[in-house]
């Protein structure tokens, strides 16, 4: 230990860092050895900068995974353009649709096929009480709706009565004993007063409003729901031709079905847009994570604007004294974004390698698609710095006004 009780590590950590700034600024860094001179307090800003970067990381992240969530199923379908009702917002909104649609829609030059889909939502109690949300999707088990080779491959056991394949990571339930069934051990679920039994699985993922998905046939889907139409399914999926532009046909399918106002016709790609958008500014869930960035930023503000302002406040006389002999009010600004900068980035990487082990956490316990892009760490990164510097601009103004004359 040295004399002031610092660990040589630190000593030489502290001496190589100074040293680096000052190559970097041409003069003394006075920012960083006045944020040094106080070491509480350096702590303290640094851990208020990485509590909100934190608290930033993840509400981004949870706005990530909800909309990773939502384009997840949509990305598992195997279709060029999308047939659905014109009040559609999410697909588990997706109002039915009257199958003569579909069939017009095959006049169309560029359409291949048409496939009708039908979708619904239950709720499955399991051995142990707890309940899950699942989406229902319903199809013929001739058709190819899905892009995943490993459902085609199971698809043809769906033909049979009262049967469906389950979503292996739906949230809350025993994978190891999903997937170790098998023909003589089979899995049988109890759906709306029905024994189900599941014939294979597959990997989609849950998202905010439902845990996991379930695949049964057109017939089974019915049974699940027996208010529902077989001649009124919830999508119409659109395989064009080789060849054929998907815009193109889009327009040519709107034209089509000329003056109705019961349908629409989007690409994939729009119709995730949509989904999206919807989300994240209709429904609370997306409201709240965006409220949730803003918070954090201004938590950060607050506690570096405390910090600096107090650090101005403590120097003040000093200031007046340069001040009076002519230095330049960016002198003192300088100073004062050199703390800020250097506050930023050192609260920024503690909460960076916190969230880390917390994206990885949530993920693993809610199966969410939960990913720490470098795109999102650089974003944040410059969001923290910026903050820092508006309330270093903010904490100066009292320096900006204050008269020498007055201070002495």
């Amino acid at each position: 230990m040295t004399a002031g009780g610092a660990t040589p590590g630190l000593v030489r950590a502290d001496a190589w860092l100074t040293h680096r700034l000052e190559g970097l600024l041409g003069r003394l860094p006075i920012g960083w050895l006045q944020l040094r001179h106080s070491r509480t307090r350096l702590l303290s800003a640094v851990g208020g900068v990485a509590f909100a970067g934190l608290l930033v990381l993840m509400q981004l992240g949870f706005q990530g995974a909800l909309l990773g969530s939502i384009a997840l199923p949509y990305r598992a379908l195997d279709a060029h353009l999308l047939i659905s009702a014109s009040d559609m917002n999410t697909l588990s909104d997706a109002s039915p649709i009257a199958r003569a649609r579909l069939m017009q829609a095959l006049s169309v030059p560029g359409v291949s096929a048409v496939t009708p889909l039908h979708l619904g939502r239950l709720d499955w109690r399991q051995d142990d009480g707890t309940l899950r949300t699942l989406d229902v999707v319903g199809f013929e088990p001739t058709t190819m709706p899905l892009r995943s080779e490993g459902i085609r491959r199971q698809q043809p056991a769906l033909a049979e009565a009262d049967t469906v394949m389950i979503d292996a990571r739906t949230r809350g339930i025993d994978r190891a004993k999903l997937r170790a069934f098998t023909p003589e051990a089979t899995l049988v679920l109890e759906l709306r007063g029905q024994r189900i039994q599941v014939t294979g699985h597959f990997e989609i993922g849950g998202g905010f409003a439902a845990d996991g998905y379930l695949l049964a046939s057109d017939q089974t889907f019915l049974r699940l729901f027996p208010s529902r139409s077989a001649g009124a399914p919830n999508l119409g999926l659109v395989k064009l031709q080789p060849g054929a532009d998907p815009a193109t046909v889009a327009v040519a399918l709107r034209q089509r079905f000329g003056m109705a106002d019961d349908v629409k016709v989007r690409t994939l790609k729009e119709a995730i847009a949509a989904d999206q958008r919807f989300q994240q500014t209709q429904r609370p869930v997306g409201l709240i994570f965006g409220f949730g960035v803003v918070m954090g930023a201004l938590v950060g503000i607050v506690i570096v604007y405390q910090v600096l302002s107090s650090d101005v406040a403590d120097h003040l006389r000093e200031y007046a004294t340069l001040k009076a002999v002519g230095y330049p009010g960016r002198f003192f600004l300088g100073i004062v974004f050199e703390e800020a900068v250097i506050l930023g980035v050192l609260g920024f990487v503690p909460g960076l390698l916190v969230s880390v082990g917390l994206y990885a956490v949530v993920a693993a316990q809610t199966g969410l698609p939960m990913e720490l892009t470098a795109a999102r760490a650089g974003a944040v990164l410059v969001g923290t710095v910026f903050m820092c510097t508006l309330a270093g601009a903010l904490a100066t103004r009292r320096l900006a006004r204050a008269d020498p004359a007055e201070l002495f």
